[in-house]
This record gives structure tokens, sequence and C-alpha cells, in this order.
């Protein structure tokens, strides 16, 4: 175990200190729970049958930040790091499904551990005593399973955020979740109407970005739509559509697994279609259409992020993704370049990355031509970059100041003839140079006055 379990100096000499003045102390949570598992923990939290005012006393007060007092816990800063020192206690009641009215200080490790969520982060250490695993945490880790410690029903009314704490360690660290454990979030999940939007977003956002996101995704929709109900009518949503094998929850979530664990695409893929319901039309072959769901759904998905309090720069790039994910335009240097100037430089990949998780998730029988199609795309955004063909103004051969020099001196009149050479230059109607688009500039400028 101490091979396996390698605690930083200054976190065992915080232990020690207390240790020497009769107080037990410990290394606790997740950074033992990580340690096991063979991942390098990022926090070092630290428990204790010392009160504040006796940690205090064993520390000093150079370099402590006392703002956790109430609640028991002081946090020393050593070397650039950070240790949370609280002491054992127990929780009184959580009216609120969120946070305790009070704290009852305690003298026992197991009393502290007993209020503590999944087995997993009820796990204690120090070198003298080894490792302390009161609740079987760490053949929960062996065994890949996440467990409430105690009765699951207490462990979430008590914090109704643990409910997507569980299913965030599942996605992230490919855990089951146990049978009573998995009922009991099944059963409590209207409680996390009482968890702000901050908090609930910040745990969603993680479970997308798990590797096992399409499990959770799937056996859990029912949770998920406690926060985002607009998702409900996705479920069993068939699209009778040759391109489709799946309905458009099953579509949905499989674009998710499929697109590269990062967080603006994992937003996207999972709101791209979720307007497709509203959009469902029928042919009169029995075909079905979702004309416009880019639209609908970009609406939709500004809206939820816009509730569950996203940054505006997630919220306008996913909205901008979502807008263009259905878009097929031919693939020749032309198109490209109009898509160039829709999407960015930068949301160029990006939409690529959708475009081909939209098509993985859809029937497999038409995987190869949609792949090699936007292989495609991606082949001559790549040329264009090469040849530093413009596809914006900041990438136009000429500028404002340069048409100023011409003559003209209104801004509007200004800003539209530069729009023009743009549109030109990009349709390749002529080079991106500098002298021709002065002389095109010349040319056509008293169209615009």
């Amino acid at each position: 175990m101490e091979k396996l379990i390698k605690m930083p100096e200054n976190a065992k000499g915080i232990i020690d200190k207390l240790r020497t003045c009769g107080y037990d102390a410990y290394a606790v949570g997740g950074c033992i729970r990580d340690s096991i598992m063979g991942k390098i923990p990022y926090d070092w939290d630290i428990c204790t049958s010392a009160l504040p005012e006796e940690v205090l006393e064993v520390l000093g007060e150079r370099n402590i930040i006392e703002n956790g007092l109430k609640h028991g816990t002081v946090t020393v800063h050593i070397d650039g790091e950070n240790y949370e020192i609280t002491t054992f206690r127990t929780d009184g009641q959580y009216l609120d499904n969120r946070h305790p009215e009070n704290v009852t200080f305690v003298r026992e490790l197991k009393e502290d551990l007993s209020r503590r969520d999944f087995t997993m982060n009820s796990l204690a250490y120090n070198y003298s005593e080894g490792l302390i695993d009161i609740f079987g945490g760490r053949d929960d880790i062996n065994n890949s399973i996440i467990r409430c410690v105690g009765d699951p029903d207490k462990r979430f009314g008590e914090d109704a955020l643990r409910i997507l704490r569980a299913l965030r360690f599942s996605s992230q660290l490919g855990f089951s979740i146990e049978e009573k454990t998995s009922a009991s979030i099944h059963k409590n999940a209207e409680l996390l109407k009482n968890i702000s939007a901050e908090r609930i977003m910040s745990e969603f956002t993680k479970i997308l970005m798990g590797k096992n996101v399409e499990d959770v995704l799937m056996n859990y929709k029912d949770v998920i739509a406690v926060f985002i109900p607009e998702i409900k009518p996705m479920f069993g949503f068939e699209q009778h559509n040759p391109h489709h094998v799946y309905d458009v929850w099953q579509h949905t979530v499989k674009s998710v697994a499929c697109v590269k664990n990062e967080r603006i695409l994992r937003l996207t893929a999972f709101f791209h279609d979720i307007g497709k319901p509203k959009a469902f039309t029928v042919d009169s072959g029995g075909k079905g259409h979702f004309h416009g769901h880019p639209e609908v759904s970009d609406r939709m998905a500004d809206d939820i992020l816009k509730r569950l309090k996203t940054d505006n720069n997630t919220i306008a790039t996913v909205r901008l993704l979502i807008k263009l994910h259905d878009l097929r335009p031919k693939a020749d240097e032309k198109n490209v370049r109009r898509l160039m100037y829709e999407t960015g430089k930068e949301n160029y990949p990006l939409l690529m990355d959708i475009k081909r998780a939209d098509a993985l998730a859809q029937n497999p029988e038409m995987h190869g031509y949609k792949l090699e199609y936007i292989a495609q795309l991606e082949n001559i955004y790549k040329q264009e970059l090469e040849k530093k063909s413009a596809f914006n103004l900041k990438t136009l051969a000429v500028n404002g100041r340069d048409i100023i020099n011409t003559g003209v001196r209104d801004g509007r009149t200004i800003g539209m003839i530069l729009e023009y050479l743009l549109d030109r230059v990009i349709d390749g109607d002529i080079e991106n140079d500098k002298q021709l688009l002065l002389d095109k500039a010349a040319e056509i400028r008293k169209r615009f006055v």
C-alpha cells in the first residue's frame, strides 16, 4: 500500500504534525481513490480529530486561510498548493437538499466517513495505519462499481447534486452504478430541481465529456430530462428515413459518443437535433423529413443553455455549429471558402467533427460516401489555408485604409466595397491581389456612393 499511495511531503508533514500533537489525521477521499486507481491526485484533502482552533494551534497562523472555519475546514497554503484540513464531523438536516443546516464536530473517523457520498470516496490513509476502508470502497474501485455509503435515499436526499456526481463518475471512470444506488437515482431525480443551474451545468458538462457517456445518457435519460425536459419528445421518436436506423434520442446519444471529448463538440452534438420532433413531416410515400430542424434546434439550445447559465462564448459557438451542421455544400474551393466565411477559421474543423459524428450515428450502410465527402471538405480547407486564400475581411489583401486612400471617406461605403471584393475573391472571380483589388475598387466605387 505504501508503494501504491505516494503522499506529497507537505501533506505528510501536516498529518505528522497533527499526530505528534495527539490527534488522528488522514488523507481522505478522492486523493486516495485516485491513488488506488493509479492516477495522480490533483488535491490532497486531510481529515482530523482536531477541532479547527486546535488545527490552528498546531500549524500556526502562517499561510492559513480561515474562510471555512464554521464548517470545520482550515486551508493551508504551502509551496503554491492548498491543503484543506477538515475536522471529523456529522451533518445536520439538509432542508434544501444541498447544504446541512449545521455540522457537529466528532472525534471518530468512522462517523465522518459514514456521511460521505460513495464508498470509493470514503477511504482514508496515513503511513502509520495504512488504508482505512470501513465501507468496502477499495473492492468497489477494483470492481468498477459506484455505490452509496449507507442508504442511497438518505445520501441523495442530503445533497441532490450527488445524483449527477454519480452519473459523472460513471461517465468519466466507466464504472457501473450499483443496483440500489441506481434505483435511488431514478427515484430521487426530481430533487435536482432544488439545485442551482450553475452546479447542474458544471456536472452535466463533465458527464458529456466522459468515455462512458453513451451508457449514462441511455440509462439515465429520465434524470437528464429533469433539468432539460425538452429532450423528452426525442425518446423513441422514430425518424422513418433510410438515412437513419436509430430514433432521435439514440442518434443524439451516439453522436455525442462519436465526437471528440471536447466541451463545445459534446454540447453541440447533444443539442444538434433537439428540434427534430418539432420539425418532423411525412411525405406521401411515408418518408420522414426534418426540414428546418437546425434552426429549431438552434433556438431551443439557446434557451436551454441560457437557462443553465452557460457563458455567452460557448452559447454562440454551439449555436453556430448547430445551424450549420446539416449544410451539404458542393466539395469545391468556392463552396469551402464560403463555408469558411460562415464558420471562421477556428470553427471550421469543429463543424467537420460534428458532421462526422452525425454521420457515424446514422445508417452504417451509408457511412462510406458520407465520410468521404467530409474528408474532401477537410482536404480542400487545408489546401485553402496553405494557399492563404481569403475567406474573411482579415485575410483580404486590402483593408479600409487602402479604400480610404482611393478617395472614399464614408464608413458605410467602405464596408460595402470591402464586402463586395471579398465576395468576388471567395467566388474566384478575382485573385486576392492588392493591386487587382484596388483597381476593382476604383471601378465599382461609384455604384456604392
